[in-house]
């Protein structure tokens, strides 16, 4: 690997591009422990940028933030048979502390229902602690046996969490919508990345739910990204963790409860979805950095002039909220410093040089579509904030045709693996509702029920797998 520039094709090898792309722009680096990833700054401001937005949505809505303990006993865990099942696998055990032999196994957070609802249940008495609406933003560990990728899938990973408990159970399905929908608006409008949401198959809902929600999106490669859940719990964790209240009615009631999440996968699915052969496309709301100013300078040709001008635009880009950088460093060429802000994917780039000087100008550079223009330096403020809109519109525009382009429908199981061999993408389909089909499906061809949509489509034909009656259409898909 070359010290400067994307040296791999997008379309050639796209997981090897990727991992170059995070690499040389300096977004990630592989942790001294196997799986697991370092964070770098510029990808760490674009998960504060999210946790940003995500935390004025939630305490709007009277959510509050909090935090427990990464440690949770055994004994918590297997307190829901399905739970404890489903997350075993991957859960790392602490079994020493110091010198000492633990009596009973601590688990390193895979997740938190299980030591927040036993809190639950001393916290709630009566309807009037009701709703209890907390999240938190964390680490989970989970010891995963598959390649690791990095963002994607590593041992040690970043998310938000939200845990509610309510009244009654339309109290919780509201919720958990309410969830789901503000993750769109979040993954849509601020990474300008097109979801589909919907229901998962009871074989790929969260363990322990009633029912599991989730967005899901297509990567560049043809493979499913899970983009988020939110889960209806039911009552299944409020009687296993005696989390129950007073209600009006003077009687003993349990809790419904939900729970939801993202997490820094969301930041993987970025850099793939508008990444470019140049390096990293940011999207200009969760961009780090908005625009970079890069003086072209030539020995004694109006150097000083120039310099003083690029401060002052800064100055007065930097005034309207936006996070500029000024590269006036001496020992890199202008060429090589386009090269790199390109491959770190700011939005905007403006030059000055001798020439835009004497004629009042500058030229802006877009980086998701490469447009040079000319710009008179009094309408370099307005440019700048039209542009930046321009080209977060213009990212989720071509990011809903590649979906567009990646989702079709099949008639016939052959149909199905012919499409998902050559292309991939979702694959909308008929199904029949039973378990055997949808595993079928699995095992033979690696792909899974991503989504269940919402809005029903009547099934023109029967089940692509067994033929019988078909009970709806659903979006298959190989995934990460």
């Amino acid at each position: 690997m070359s010290d400067t520039g994307v040296t791999v094709k997008k379309n050639q090898d796209f997981s090897e591009w990727y991992v170059e792309v995070i690499l040389k722009a300096e977004l990630a680096d592989y942790a001294p422990v196997k799986g697991c990833m370092i964070i770098r700054p510029d990808a760490y401001a674009v998960w504060e940028k999210i946790q940003e937005v995500v935390n004025q949505k939630i305490k709007a809505t009277g959510h509050r933030n909090t935090y427990f303990p990464m440690f949770i006993p055994e004994a918590f865990l297997r307190k829901e048979a399905e739970h404890f099942e489903g997350f075993t696998p991957e859960v790392a055990w602490i079994t020493q502390g110091g010198d000492t032999t633990l009596e009973e196994r601590l688990a390193v957070r895979p997740t938190s229902e299980t030591i927040m609802y036993a809190m639950f249940s001393k916290w709630v008495r009566s309807w009037r602690d009701l709703p209890l609406k907390i999240n938190q933003w964390c680490n989970i560990v989970r010891w995963e046996t598959k390649a690791t990728k990095l963002f994607l899938r590593t041992r040690e990973f970043l998310w938000q969490e939200g845990h509610t408990a309510h009244v009654t159970c339309e109290e919780a399905e509201k919720e958990v919508m309410w969830a789901l929908n503000m993750y769109k608006d979040v993954v849509e409008n601020f990474l300008a990345i097109p979801v589909v949401i919907g229901t998962k198959s009871d074989s790929e809902k969260f363990a322990g739910a009633l029912y599991t929600t989730a967005l899901e999106s297509i990567m560049p490669d043809g493979k499913a990204l899970q983009m988020g859940t939110s889960h209806n719990l039911g009552q299944h964790f409020a009687k296993v963790f005696d989390v129950k209240f007073v209600g009006e009615d003077k009687q003993d009631h349990f809790v419904w409860q939900t729970s939801w999440g993202i997490t820094t996968r969301l930041i993987g699915a970025m850099i793939m979805v508008h990444g470019d052969d140049k390096g990293l496309v940011m999207p200009p709301k969760v961009a780090p950095v908005h625009v970079v100013i890069v003086p072209i300078l030539f020995k004694g040709v109006e150097a000083e002039a120039i310099a003083a001008k690029t401060k002052e635009i800064a100055q007065i880009l930097k005034s309207k909220g936006l996070s500029v950088v000024l590269d006036d460093r001496n020992e890199y060429t202008p060429g090589w410093k386009f090269n790199q802000w390109e491959l770190k994917g700011v939005p905007i780039r403006i030059e000055l040089g001798p020439r835009d000087l004497k004629q009042g100008q500058v030229v802006i550079v877009r980086r998701d579509t490469c447009q040079k223009a000319p710009v008179k330096e009094a309408d370099i403020p307005s440019t700048v904030e039209r542009l930046l809109q321009e080209i977060q519109d213009n990212m989720l525009s071509k990011a809903k045709a590649v979906l567009q382009e990646k989702t079709v429908c099949v008639k016939t199981y052959e149909e199905f693996k012919k499409v998902l061999e050559a292309k991939g993408g979702f694959l909308k389909a008929t199904w029949c509702g039973s378990a055997e089909c949808e595993a079928k499906v699995k095992e033979e061809t690696g792909a899974t029920i991503r989504v269940r949509p919402f809005k029903v489509e009547e099934p023109s034909t029967g089940c692509i797998v067994c033929g019988e009656k078909s009970r709806e259409t659903v979006y298959f898909a190989r995934s990460y």
